[in-house]
Formats: structure tokens, C-alpha cells, sequence
């Protein structure tokens, strides 16, 4: 039975759940809710507070690469379908006028060639930007093996590019892929998009993201940190995503199958430290090579990064919370930006005698006062 334009959407946005990078949210209250006719609609943080409503979805799940993690790819039986560039921004625009959609995340499985995929994702940016002249946000994925000109208009059209580097290092990346090029696909594609949109250039006010694959290979998080110190220091993404591997959705053949020592669980809990340290280094002024990992060169599962680099650093406490500076501030485990930026602002006006004062309290203010001094 041929399919209608709404139940190809509800199809092609349900399987674009495995691709994160964008600015939709990872935590539990900003995940994505059922809409009035399905659920592809996901919360979004804005900056002044508060959450808008994005589209995300793919322009199909019909795919010819064979990425040994991922359930759409080219030998897994699922229900294949796709929209015409066309449809895409007609839906997108109804929805915009109906509930004040802030933008639309489009990505898609490659459909025969990645130029050709390319150019359809092109294709419905073009349709949005001149034919309806929407300005908002557009975030386009790019498809590994597209050229650098079909990069550079995604570029020209988007707010916000994204290609996923899925593995740290050609070694863990061949377990994953044989018809894909780790230099030739990934890397010479990022560092374009990084020379496109530094400062002074034409796209330099196009945001890049990107995404690992945590656990389909047998990398460590200490690999995956090495790579993210190169994105953020020398290519200036805007952010790095991480998904867990769920066994099950790939192959058996790859290494993420065979490693039974992380329970479904654990898997999560390693995403969730990658994300800790995404933040330390994004946000509380951590380097790469300050972050302490266990034998195995993995974080701990038991405790936050920034918990153990205050273990392995007893001389830096205590933090004076009266008279240390933001810096220092950050490196106590337990406060976070909102915390300390509150902090600096309350003892302007006098002295800290304990974190209640701050409405810091439970564990978070147990975290931290072993570590601070109220002198």
C-alpha cells in the first residue's frame, strides 16, 4: 500500500533518532515529544531561555552505504520510503506557520550516490530559502563523499553543517564502514568546512557540528578526547555529539558486538562522561591533557571526570569561595557556570558563610563543600 506524505514524515523522522548532531537537546526534559499528527518534533534549548520546537527528519531511509552500526543501512529489511525535496519544505513551512517552528534538521540515507543525495538536501534548502523565503534555521547533514562544491552551497544555504566523524582514526573507522574513506570522506570534508567557516570567510557565520559513535568500535574515551582537542582547537567546531552503540542495530562483525563488558546501562553512562568532559573543556576551562583516565585509558563509570581530576589533585584545594577567581571556581566539583556566576555576583555584597545561602543544596552542596573553604 503506497504511503501518504504524513506517514513517509512519521517514518523518515522516527529513524533520524540516531543522528544527535544538532541543537537538539540530550537530557531527559528536552528530548523529543509527539506532535499533533505524530512525533517528529523535537524541544530545543534557546539561549535566552526556555525551549522552541524543531523539525528533524531525513529525506530518506533508503541507503546505499553500509555502515556496520547503523539499522538503515543498505542489508537490513526496514520499511524504505522518501520525500521530494518539495514535500519537505511545504510540510516544513505548515508546520512553522501552525506552531512557530524555530528550524529543521534534515539529513538522509545516501540514495544511490552522495552527490545526488547532497544535492536533494541542497535542493530543499534552496526551495525553503527563495520559493517560500524562509530566514530561519536550517541545519543540513553532509553526506560523506560529496564534493566540496556541494559542501560549500549546503554552506551558502544553512545556518548550521554537520558531518559525522563517527570514529577516532581511520583504524577504528575501517571496522565500521568498507565502501567509506576515512581521509578522503571525513576528514578532508571537515577541515573544508572549518576552513569555510573561520572568521573573515564567507561562512563564517555557519555553525559546524559533528558526532562520534561511542562503542560500535573498540576505541577508548581517551582516543575520542584526543580527536575532540583537534575539533575544538584547531578545526572551532561549535560542538561534538556522542551516541552510545546499541548492540543489536548493527552487524555482528564489528568490534561493538563482541564486547560484552559494558552493560546496556554502562553504554549510556559512558556517552554521559563524554559528554561531562565535552563540558569541562567547552566550558570550565579544562585542556585535553588534564582530563584523568582510568587503566585502559577509559573514564570512570563511578565517578565524573571532574570529580577525579579533584581526587588527583588535592594541592589545588581548598577553593576559597570568598576571594578565588572564576577559574578556580569551576575546578570544584559540584558548581557548575550558573553556580559560580552567582557566586561572584552574591559576594559582591558581603561574605559566604555556606552554599544555602546560594540555594545550592542536597548533594550537589555536599559535592562541593568538601572542597571549598568559607574563609
Amino acid at each position: 500500500m503506497a504511503l501518504d506524505t504524513l506517514e513517509k514524515l512519521d517514518i523518515l523522522s522516527s529513524d533520524s533518532q540516531y543522528d544527535l548532531a544538532c541543537a537538539c537537546g540530550t537530557g531527559k526534559e528536552d528530548r523529543r515529544r509527539r506532535g499533533l499528527d505524530g512525533k517528529w518534533l523535537y524541544p530545543v534549548p534557546l539561549t535566552r531561555g526556555g525551549y522552541g520546537i524543531m523539525l528533524k527528519t531525513l529525506l530518506s531511509n533508503a541507503c546505499s552505504n553500509d555502515c556496520k552500526y547503523c539499522p538503515l543501512r543498505s542489508d537490513t529489511n526496514v520499511r524504505r520510503c522518501s520525500l521530494a525535496p518539495e514535500e519537505v519544505a511545504r510540510l516544513f513551512m505548515e508546520y512553522q506557520r501552525r506552531l512557530g517552528l524555530i528550524g529543521i534538521f534534515l539529513s538522509s540515507g545516501v540514495i544511490g550516490t552522495p552527490e545526488f543525495t547532497m544535492d536533494r538536501l541542497n535542493a530543499t534548502a534552496e526551495i525553503l530559502r527563495n520559493k517560500y523565503q524562509y530566514r530561519g534555521y536550517i541545519h543540513l547533514k553532509v553526506i560523506p563523499g560529496a564534493s566540496l562544491a556541494a559542501i560549500d552551497e549546503a554552506m551558502r544555504l544553512a545556518s548550521a553543517v554537520s558531518l559525522n566523524i563517527e570514529a577516532p582514526g581511520d583504524r577504528h573507522f575501517r571496522k565500521l564502514s568498507d565502501c567509506k574513506n576515512y581521509e578522503r570522506d571525513i576528514i578532508t570534508p571537515l577541515k573544508f568546512m572549518s576552513e569555510q567557516t573561520a572568521r573573515g570567510q564567507k561562512h563564517a557565520r555557519v555553525k559546524c557540528t559533528t558526532q562520534f559513535i561511542v562503542g560500535a568500535s573498540d576505541e577508548n574515551d581517551s582516543e575520542i578526547v584526543k580527536y575532540m582537542d583537534g575539533i575544538y582547537n584547531r578545526l572551532k567546531f561549535e560542538r561534538i555529539y556522542f551516541s552510545a552503540y546499541q548492540p543489536g542495530l548493527g552487524k555482528a562483525d564489528i568490534p561493538g558486538e563482541q564486547r560484552f563488558d559494558l552493560q546496556p546501562e554502562a553504554r549510556f553512562t559512558r556517552e554521559h562522561r563524554l559528554y561531562q568532559a565535552d563540558f569541562l573543556m567547552r566550558q570550565y576551562g579544562f585542556a585535553a591533557n588534564e582530563l584523568v583516565f582510568e587503566q585502559g585509558g577509559n573514564f570512570s563509570l563511578e565517578k565524573d571526570p571532574k570529580e577525579i581530576w579533584a581526587e588527583w589533585h588535592p594541592e589545588f584545594f581548598p577553593v576559597y569561595i570568598n576571594r578565588a577567581d572564576k577559574e578556580a571556581l569551576l575546578r570544584v566539583p559540584g558548581l557548575g557556570p550558573v553556580n559560580v556566576k552567582r557566586i561572584l555576583q552574591v559576594r559582591k555584597f558581603g561574605r559566604i558563610r555556606d552554599l544555602a545561602a546560594l540555594g545550592i543544596k542536597g548533594k550537589l552542596a555536599a559535592k562541593a563543600e568538601r572542597y571549598l573553604a568559607f574563609a
